[in-house]
């Protein structure tokens, strides 16, 4: 795989969008530049769920910026990514292509457990060494991850749905603070917290490790005005929690350390954390520099430098599912094989997910063996799988729900939605598992396949189906299902 001397990540946040640009030296990133635009995407987000137009209009605007930063920059170098927010929206359908062109450059969505592995490498690459279990909390604009790890490996995540900007709007409306409000808002935080309690309390770890604003905001407040020594201490929100009452207020707060631009979400986030400090025993907690962008880029780094986590995830998933993983590979190496015959304009990334396919879409069979390709896809479309974005695991579910039967029945093929790319990857992996039938190496001789637009031939050698009228029968249904979907396949 090539390899870059620059990446590039973009963290479209709830409550912040941040760019990172840095250079790679061996395993080592370097930072060069850094970009933060306060967009606050959560605070756009209506009661039915749809970003407002004002939201959407700022976001454009900054992204249309960052884009000027990255131009000149490979794009297999370059990662965006979107979190809580987006992951919320109900019209982010309409609002990413818009955004995707603003950027010049594809956006991922990440999973609540995907965006917290993310926070945890790149916190984890920022800290020294230590032979402590270390818990992770970051307290974005419309989530909180909670990470619990040892040295660069994640242990235990979750993300829960409370944020900065979610319950400063919840709670404090308008800005005002007052004890009611106040007290609503911790405990709400509580009451989230205690779902995860058991797992992240105070037992499970050694030292407690916060990222991202909120931490950094909060950590600010306390040392200048003479609360906490060192980070962030229960006692120190303690103090904080009167001034804030005394105040009534965030535009009367008069405080050491408070940004203009952390003012209006300041209520929110410091509810939220001295929720969790009570939830989970926390006494003191340092705050790191690092945090998800950071992580984004090592994630990168990874992959080109053969450490990719997704390859991993695969591996677990072969385990975890009881794979047949000889059939597995008989079926990739016939996949990969038609496409050299085919000449196909397939990419790396192309490659890597035919591969994945391949080796994945039998993992249905765990469940039930009739329709098995539909558990299949509804697995990999709804799993937790560490290093895939939701865009890549609806790829894969695609190829897997796609291997066989009509094609009409597969949503994307039936409204016409299927690129290009993915249709030569449906069509090898389908062919594949047809000539993978008997679950014994097919010995397939030298083919030739065309592709022409909507048309496809396959050529195998004279004499070759003959032997095989079980498997001239599929072919024969193949083509049939091949044309219901303005595709003409025909074999010989």
């Amino acid at each position: 795989m090539k390899t870059y001397d620059t990446l590039a990540a973009v963290d479209l946040g709830s409550n912040s969008f941040r760019l990172e640009v840095a250079r790679v030296s061996g395993d080592q990133l370097y930072p060069l530049d850094s970009l933060k635009e306060t967009v606050r995407l959560a605070g756009g987000l209506g009661d039915d769920k749809r970003l407002d137009e004002a939201t959407q209009a700022r976001a454009l605007a900054c992204l249309h910026r960052f884009g000027e930063r990255l131009r000149g920059l490979s794009p297999e170098a370059i990662r965006c990514v979107g979190t809580s927010a987006l992951r919320m929206a109900k019209n982010a359908d309409e609002f990413i292509p818009k955004a995707e062109i603003a950027l010049g450059h594809p956006i991922e969505i990440v999973a609540g457990r995907e965006e917290a592995r993310l926070i945890y490498l790149g916190v984890a690459h920022s800290l020294p060494a230590s032979p402590d279990r270390r818990l992770v909390v970051d307290i974005g604009g419309g989530s909180t991850e909670f990470i619990i790890g040892h040295g660069l490996k994640p242990h235990e995540r979750e993300s829960l749905h409370m944020g900065c900007v979610n319950f400063s709007k919840r709670f404090f409306a308008g800005g005002v603070i007052d004890k009611t409000a106040l007290k609503a808002a911790e405990v709400a935080a509580r009451v989230e917290v205690e779902r995860i309690a058991r797992e992240f309390s105070r037992g499970n770890w050694q030292q407690a490790v916060g990222s991202s604003g909120t931490a950094r905001a909060l950590r600010e407040l306390l040392e200048q005005n003479g609360w906490s020594a060192r980070g962030i201490t229960a006692d120190g929100l303690d103090k904080l929690r009167a001034q804030l009452l005394k105040a009534g207020h965030v535009d009367a707060l008069d405080l050491a350390g408070l940004s203009r631009d952390r003012r209006p979400v300041i209520a929110g986030g410091f509810a939220i954390m001295a929720g969790l400090f009570a939830e989970l025993g926390i006494e003191q907690m340092d705050v790191a520099e690092a945090a998800m962008r950071e992580g984004i880029l090592y994630d990168l780094l990874g992959r080109f430098h053969k450490q990719d986590m997704r390859e991993a995830t695969v591996g677990e998933f072969m385990r975890r599912y009881h794979i047949d993983t000889q059939q597995a590979a008989r079926v990739k190496r016939v996949a990969q094989k038609l496409l050299a015959a085919s000449g196909g304009q397939a990419d790396e990334n192309d490659l890597l997910f035919l591969d994945w396919a391949a080796r994945l879409h039998e993992i249905g069979l765990s469940v039930s063996h009739g329709g098995y390709h539909r558990h299949s896809g509804y697995i990999l479309e709804n799993a937790d799988m560490p290093g895939f974005s939701r865009t890549e695991q609806a790829r894969l579910a695609l190829l897997a729900r796609a291997q066989r039967g009509a094609l009409v029945k597969v949503p994307e093929f039936a409204e016409g939605q299927v690129s290009e790319h993915d249709r030569l990857l449906v069509w090898l992996l389908r062919q594949a598992v047809i000539l993978c039938r008997s679950r014994a190496e097919p010995r397939l001789p030298d083919v030739k396949v065309e592709l022409n637009g909507k048309r496809i031939r396959l050529e195998l050698p004279g004499g070759w189906l003959e032997r095989r009228p079980l498997t001239q029968r599929a072919l024969d249904e193949e083509a049939v299902h091949w044309h219901a979907v303005g595709t003409r396949y025909v074999f010989a």
